[in-house]
Formats: C-alpha cells, structure tokens, sequence
C-alpha cells in the first residue's frame, strides 16, 4: 500500500501552504537557521514562548513534591480540567476538558511519548489505561491550536505522558514501597545503565487494594523496558515494549436510589464482578539529525490490547430503586448471597493496532524570514471484535464456561459479536515564523479514514443481511492557526483557532430486533471549532500567571445520557481559565519558600443549540457533566532541610447527568444533578541532607467527605478517605 500519496491534489497544496513553502523550496540549496533540540517523545516545542495556545506543564519535582494517588488527583490542577472520580487508581479515567464529556476520556487524546493510548484510538477512544505516574517524567497538556500536528482525537486537548529517560551516567536505580487505608499497597523499582552509547532501563509497578466501594478490590502490575542506542553522531534508536495486567472487581454498574441511600458504598454483585486486561504495547523511534538544520524522526508502534468485563447487574434500581439480577430477575433485589446463584454478562473485546509516522523538522529562512517548519504524515491500522455472552446460569460467571457459548443463539448464548477494521492516513504541517516579537503559526492537517464495520452477531441472533455491512469512509481537512506575541518582556500574548475532530464510533452506529436486521448507520464525524485567546507572564521571578478565554462550536456533538450515546446537535462552550503561583521565599529572597499556587475555570455555558425532540433535549439546556465553577488552591511550604508541605482543596460545582437538565431523581439514580463538592488534599515530603532515602505521606479527600461523583449506569459514589505512606530510596 502507497501510503505517502494524498487523497487529492487540493490537499497536497494545502499542507504546502501550510508550512509557508512551496514545492521546490524543501530541494532548494536556500539559506536555513539552526534547527534547535526537537525532543521526539515531547508534544510541546523547546522554544515555549512562541507556542500560540495554553497549556501546562507538570515536571518530575511537581510530581513527587504531590505524591498523588493517581494521574486523576494530579490532573485537578491543570485549569479547565474537570476529571470525575468514579474508579480508583486511576483505572478507567473520566478526563474532560471544557465542558467535554469526560467519559472515559474518549474527548481528550491521551499519549504516552506520542503514542495513543486508547483501546482503539480511532474506533474506541476510552481510556481504561494511563501511564502510571511512577513511569512519568513530564505530563503535557496542550488545548491550543498546535493541536493539527496529531490525532485523532483534537476536538477538547491533548495530554502525553512523557516517561523517564535512560541513563546517560552509569548506573541508577530507585525503589518505592508506600501502603495506606483500605488495605493498599504498591511498590515500583526501576534499574538502569547507560553512557554515551546508550543504555536501558527496566520499571516494575505493582499496586494492589481495595476500591471505592466495598467488594472492588485491584490488582495491577506492570513491567516495561526501555533501550536507547546512539548508533553515530546523527542517528538515535529508542524502543520501549510493556506488559500491563488488571484484575479487579469493579462494578460498571452504579445503584439506584434506595440502595445508595441504605449505603453508597454498597456492590452487593462485587465479589463476582470483574474487569479484566491485558496490554502488550512496543514503540521504536528513530531520529536522524540530517543536519544542524533538519530532523528526520520516524516512530513506530503496536498495541494489543484484551480487556473482558463481567456484570451481574445490568439496569440499576429497576425494582424501586432497588437493583435486580440481570438473567436472574425472579431472585429479587440484588445481594451477595442470590448474586451467587446467578451468571450474567461478559463482555470480552480484543483490539489490536499499529502505525508508523514519519516527520520531518526543518529550519529554514524563506523569504527572510527565521521558520520552523513540521510536515509528516501516520499510517495507522485498526481492528476489533466485540463479544457479549450472557446466561443466568452461575456457571456463566467463568470467563471460559461462557464464552464455549459462541455461536448458540437466543437469550442464553452468544448475544454479540461485532468486527471492526479500520485504516486511517494523517498528513500534517505547520510552520512558524518568527518576525521580529511575533510568531504565526498556519497549520493543516487531513484525516483520511474508512471504517469496515461487519455485525456477524446482534441481540443474540445471527446476522449476514446486507445491512450489517457498512464501510464507512471520511476525509476531513482541519486547519488550524495560532499567533503569539512576545513584545514584553516575560509575557506571551497568543491567540489561535483550530479545527476539531472526532472520528464516527462504529459501535455506536448498530440497531437490531432479530435475526438478519441489522442496520450499521453511515454516521460523520463529530466536528468543532475552537477559538482561544490568553496570556501568560512572568511579571516578577517569583510570580506566573496565566488567563485564557476560550470558546467553542460543536457541530453533531454525541453525547451519553444514562449510558447511551446520541446525536445532540450543535453546542457551544465558552469561559475563561486562570492559573497562577507566588513563590515568597523567591521574592522575599529567602531560603525557606511558602508558595500558593491556584486554578479556576468558569465555564459560563456549555449549551445545546438545537432541540433534539427524541431526547427532551431544548436549545438552551446545559450539556451533562459540565460544571460552571472547577477550582483548585494549594498552599504549601519548602524549607532547605528537605522539607514540603502541602495542603489543598478542590472544588467541582453542581453538573446535570443528562442533556435534559432533569433536577427530580429517578429511580435508577440516572437522573437528577451531581450536587456540588469541595475535597481536601495534604501531602508531606522529607529527604535529609544528602540522604539517599526520602519519606512521604499523602492524603487525598482527608475530609471523608461523602459525594456524588457519576449518575452514569445509576448513582456512583465518590472515593472516601485515602491516605498513602511510604520511603522511596535511590541508588
């Protein structure tokens, strides 16, 4: 397959304007500038004050002065953020960003050193995984117009999970043992050598406990390698491979309202409830510095991916607000003692992808002009099979007992199978001129995909109309375009507007009602507008602060309500993010320093602008899960003995669950508002002298506060106290 050749000769020129030259210019002998340090696992530029959008940045230091619990806590700081906490450890993350759906993060690109995360980042972005924070050096949040220079997902933000380096220096290890409330322990060691050659480093994570409610004990660990190689002076190979294993206990589904109200932290199916994962992934990276002015990176990847969820309760308070047995109706309400006598769902979904992207930057003086040029372009290959099997025999609890069912229809059997493939080419470019205080950034980028969608199997009959055959086949030109301006000293003025994508969802495209009625709907993808405007300065040393507006269109958003997905129309987001710290001790030039560091997002609408009459959806209604007020304060003092200390709080206003703004609860906990909350935060760090051992203490919602944190699938509770201790030594 030729996959360097554009779809049309229109988008051809496109990316060439893109980058500010025209086709001869790249084989010219013309004069270029020093082409600075490109680092090819970072999204974001060396040269930051010439970026022409918001983001943050969370170093290494940041992370271990938070000692979070997960990447959740550690992403609460970020403004415009909003992450709902339904799960723990991090598993299946819900991240938002401004006014998004968080849902399993399927609005926000999750990477790891440029490569997806998602189970299928194009056919099923969500996020059942993220890069443990024992592995990160740098988290990157991008939400600007720099945006076209990846995919696919670019309708909310970007957020890639930069891991730690190899040794350059000879030998370096460290270990880390921490245990905490709720019967949590976890450990993470890493190992490495390296010197000029290269060099390679080994990471080990296992973590294990219980979870928000009670019966959702986990059980996670990981091992990944990681070898760099400077094969000369000009050429570098990285490769990385990781093994990452889940087995826990968690229940999809949330409770209605009598049994959230006897106990929120109820899962009367737990014990029996899994959600089990395998992720086998490799990456390599090439980089060849062709010469001071050009870079030729070249990164390949594969993921497979296995993951199998059981269930015993499918629709929650469906028996007066009471949860019943799904197959097991006739054994009442659900309990521990009849969930054992009840089999119920598995869900087993295998996914497999692999991509390879080349890139080429290049410094050049077109026109007299200093620019940064970006052009490259990703082959990315996709497959999936989707099964369900269901049966109220307790037998059907075994993952292998019920998946000897495949093929046997009717209601106990083979309920589901969906096969998915998918191939998706990217072009992009960019180019950024710097004249004199100001840089312009034009960008282009052209998704080019088709999505082979065959429903073999639905509602638990076989399926070969021609109707369940669908090839799906879009190409999207998103240009993008971002200005900065650096006329002060210390301060970035910067403005940009890209366009937003989202690939269609195939599995979200599929009615049936019998044998041979399948219909696969031929749906677009979802698309947006995104405008900013903002400024971040340095007005003292001592003081950064930062204020974004921001706005957005959406046209044929999809939405869930009460777990389903649709169509809502077009919506508009807008609000304004600010951020900011003041380091004392850097102003008052003192070796003791007290910081307060602060967020706040005021997302002023989040609102549907069409009526979708199906859904009791009016033009108006706020979107669900888009909380007006996001605000975060941290305090926290340094001293040079090796001393931190931190306290915080974070706040999440009142959300909708639904996009009809319903306010009276349901039953099934599905409806109703996510009353407002505010959590308390702390964590302690010492590291003596020139000691090789450092301690830590950390405490996440140290209020035990009670809240709601999700309606999605019935009323999920947010997690109680959780407080984590441990040492972590170097060596």
């Amino acid at each position: 397959m030729k996959i360097t050749q554009f779809p049309h000769n229109k988008l051809r020129i496109a990316v060439l304007l893109a980058v500010g030259v025209t086709p001869g210019l790249l084989l010219a002998d013309t004069e270029v500038t020093a082409l600075g340090s490109i680092d090819v696992v970072g999204i974001l530029p060396k040269k930051l004050d010439g970026v022409p959008g918001s983001f943050a940045i969370i170093d290494r230091a940041d992370l271990e002065q938070r000692r979070a619990f997960s990447v959740e806590e550690t992403l609460n700081t970020v403004p415009g953020i909003h992450v709902v906490g339904e799960n723990t450890m991090g598993l299946g993350v819900n991240i938002g960003m401004r006014g998004l759906d968080p849902r399993r993060s399927s609005r926000t690109l999750l990477l790891e050193d440029g490569m997806p995360l998602f189970l299928g980042p194009y056919g099923d972005p969500s996020a059942h995984y993220t890069t443990p924070t024992e592995r990160v050096d740098t988290i990157e949040v991008v939400k600007g117009s720099g945006q076209v220079l990846y995919g696919p997902q670019t309708i909310g933000g970007m957020i890639n999970f930069v891991t730690q380096p190899v040794p350059e220096n000879g030998r370096e290890g460290s270990v880390t043992a921490s245990v905490g409330n709720n019967n949590y322990t976890g450990i993470a060691a890493t190992i490495g050598a390296g010197n000029e050659k290269g060099g390679v480093r080994l990471d080990v994570i296992k973590k294990q406990g219980d979870g928000i409610r009670t019966n959702h004990d986990f059980d996670v660990s990981e091992y990944t390698l990681k070898g760099k190689l400077n094969l000369n002076d000009k050429q570098t190979l990285t490769a990385k491979v990781s093994q990452f294993t889940e087995d826990s206990h968690v229940s999809e589904t949330g409770l209605g309202t009598v049994e959230y109200a006897e106990d929120p932290f109820q899962a009367p199916t737990g014990k029996n409830d899994r959600f089990e994962q395998e992720r086998t992934t490799a990456q390599v990276q090439h980089t060849l510095e062709i010469n001071d002015k050009a870079k030729l990176s070249t990164q390949a990847y594969y993921v497979d991916n296995s993951r199998a969820s059981f269930r015993q309760t499918n629709e929650p308070g469906s028996l007066d607000g009471r949860s019943v047995m799904d197959r097991c109706e006739d054994l009442g309400v659900a309990t521990e003692e009849n969930a054992e006598l009840c089999g119920g769902r598995w869900r087993p979904r295998d996914f497999q992808y692999w991509g390879i992207e080349p890139r080429l930057d290049i410094s050049h003086n077109a026109f007299g002009v200093e620019n940064e040029a970006v052009i490259g372009m990703r082959y990315h290959k996709e497959t999936q099979e989707r099964n369900q099997f269901r049966g109220a025999d307790p037998r059907f609890q075994d993952k292998d007992y019920a998946t000897s069912f495949v093929g046997v229809n009717g209601g106990t059997g083979h309920r589901e199978q969906i096969d998915i493939d998918l191939d998706a080419k990217s072009y992009y470019a960019q180019n950024t001129s710097h004249l004199g205080d100001w840089s312009i950034t034009p960008g282009v980028r052209v998704e080019d995909l088709t999505i082979n969608t065959d429903v073999k199997r639905a509602e638990g009959q076989p399926q070969n109309n021609p109707e369940s055959q669908l090839s799906n086949k879009q190409t999207k030109v998103l240009p993008g375009f971002g200005v900065a301006w650096n006329g002060k000293e210390k301060t970035t003025v910067f403005a940009g507007v890209h366009k937003g994508f989202a690939p269609p969802r195939p599995d979200r495209d599929i009615s049936a009602d019998g044998a041979d009625s399948a219909v696969v709907s031929n749906t677009k993808p979802e698309e947006s507008t995104n405008w900013e405007l903002g400024v971040r300065s340095k007005p003292k040393p001592g003081i950064t602060t930062e204020a974004t507006v921001f706005h957005t269109d959406f046209d044929e958003v999809v939405i869930q309500d009460n777990g389903r997905f649709f169509n809502g129309g077009k919506t508009q987001q807008n609000g304004v993010e600010l951020a900011g710290r003041v380091d004392f001790g850097v102003l008052n030039n003192t070796s003791s320093n007290v910081y307060l560091q602060g967020s706040y997002t005021h997302l002023a609408n989040a609102k549907f602008k069409t009526d979708v009459a199906d859904e009791d959806i009016l033009s108006g209604n706020r979107m669900p899960y888009a909380p007006k007020h996001l605000a975060s304060v941290n305090l926290g003092y340094e001293h040079p003995n090796g001393l931190d200390a931190r306290i915080g709080v974070n706040h999440v206003s009142e959300q909708f669950a639904d996009g009809a703004n319903t306010t009276v609860e349901n039953e099934s906990g599905e409806e109703g508002t996510i009353p407002a909350y505010t959590l308390l935060n702390a964590s302690l760090n010492y590291k003596p002298g020139n000691s090789k051992a450092s301690y830590f203490i950390s405490a996440e919602n140290l209020a035990d506060k009670e809240y709601l944190a999700s309606r999605v699938d019935g009323k999920t509770a947010g997690r109680g106290r959780q407080i984590m201790g441990g040492v972590s030594f170097d060596f």
